[in-house]
């Protein structure tokens, strides 16, 4: 005589389905929040008024840091909301925006994007003394990349921010991105990759 088949008692069935619906909601979210491979690993250092210090592992090369700062033009150019950068506020009450102007400083070393070296160097940017002079020199020699955006101008750039007293290895290095008004021109080239960079101008200064 044949076996009659056993069926499921109804709190198995709920458990099996507590259990497949809660699978499937781990592999929902960790979808959702994979990280995103088009632009390198960062975080946050610090940030002092519109000023804002990034930092991205040593290893991270240029063209990485390139995309990255694409990015950022992005964000400024379609919503102008960088706290989806991870950014605070910029311009906090301001009936603009909230991020109404930004600077943003990319670092390969994380000291140089802590509070202590950001509030330093704005803080130096005001000052003529020798020493604060050196200090904001040696900041500006260690910047990876560069993004700013004030009202509807925007810039950015490749390498360490040099001014007149360039060298011929940060003249090699230092590359403009973009800069200029917002609407000037297309925000990517035509097959979708970054525009192609020019050269520093040697008296160029941010």
């Amino acid at each position: 005589m044949a076996k009659t088949k056993k069926k499921l008692d109804t709190v198995v069935k709920l458990g099996l389905g507590v259990f497949f619906g809660f699978c499937i909601m781990i592999a929902v979210g960790t979808f959702l929040t994979r990280p995103d491979r088009s632009i390198p690993p960062y975080s946050i250092g610090s940030q002092v008024g519109t000023a804002v210090a990034v930092h991205v592992p040593t290893r991270t090369r240029d063209p990485e840091i390139e995309s990255l700062i694409y990015r950022f033009r992005k964000v400024g150019r379609e919503t102008r909301e960088f706290g989806l950068m991870k950014i605070w506020p910029t311009t906090p009450g301001d009936p603009e925006g909230r991020y109404r102007d930004i600077t943003i400083y990319i670092f390969g070393h994380d000291s140089w994007a802590e509070p202590e070296s950001l509030h330093r160097y704005v803080a130096a940017l005001a000052s003529e003394t020798g020493e604060d002079h050196s200090f904001r020199e040696a900041f500006e020699q260690a910047v990876r990349g560069f993004y700013r955006l004030e009202d509807d101008e925007e810039e950015g750039r490749i390498g360490p921010l040099i001014g007149e007293e360039e060298t011929p290895g940060t003249a090699a290095s230092a590359r403009v991105l973009f800069k200029g008004p917002l609407t000037a021109v297309p925000l990517d080239a035509p097959d979708g990759t970054a525009r192609s960079p020019s050269p520093l101008p040697a008296s160029s200064r941010y």
